[in-house]
């Protein structure tokens, strides 16, 4: 008998696992864990140099370490900056860049609506977006109470003590 027929007949360790059949009650039941961020609904507000643009936070998750399973806030690019301050500082995580400052486009004498221009806002909109989904995707992120009080909380307080979230 040759090398290769030897081989056929022997099951091997590396073998195909045979994919269990999918059930319609498998297929269309919720995930087992799944987190859902969605950045949306830009309003700008004030006038001249008091002016700013906020976003909706909203969160929708079945992970037992979230208090609230739906949550619904806004946040200014501001407050993401103090979030990825406050992780740099605390957690062991690599933390992702914001989507940078509009300086170009707040200098005097510029065309247009500079930082609120519509498209500014949006690309700033999906920046901010992927920012939170890498961060509170992060195993180690969603233990820090910063990221919780940032996404389920109505008001940021910034006077709050670091560290951990407990799950009980």
């Amino acid at each position: 008998m040759s090398n290769q027929q030897q081989q056929q007949q022997q099951p091997s360790a590396t073998q195909r696992l045979q994919p269990k059949k999918q059930t319609m009650e498998d297929a269309y039941s919720p995930p087992a864990n799944f987190l859902e961020i969605d950045v949306c609904n830009p309003e700008t507000h004030g006038l001249n140099k008091d002016r700013y643009t906020d976003y909706e936070i909203r969160l929708r998750t079945n992970l037992p370490v979230f208090k609230l399973k739906e949550s619904s806030v806004r946040r200014r690019y501001s407050d993401f900056e103090w979030l990825r301050a406050e992780l740099e500082r605390d957690s062991k995580i690599v933390v992702p860049k914001l989507p940078g400052k509009a300086l170009k486009l707040q200098l005097p004498f510029r065309g247009g609506d500079g930082r609120f221009d519509d498209e500014f806002i949006e690309e700033r909109r999906k920046g901010l977006e992927e920012f939170i989904n890498k961060v509170a995707g992060h195993p180690l992120a969603q233990n820090e109470k910063c990221l919780h009080m940032f996404l389920q909380e109505q008001t940021i307080d910034k006077a709050y003590v670091p560290g951990k979230v407990r799950t009980t």
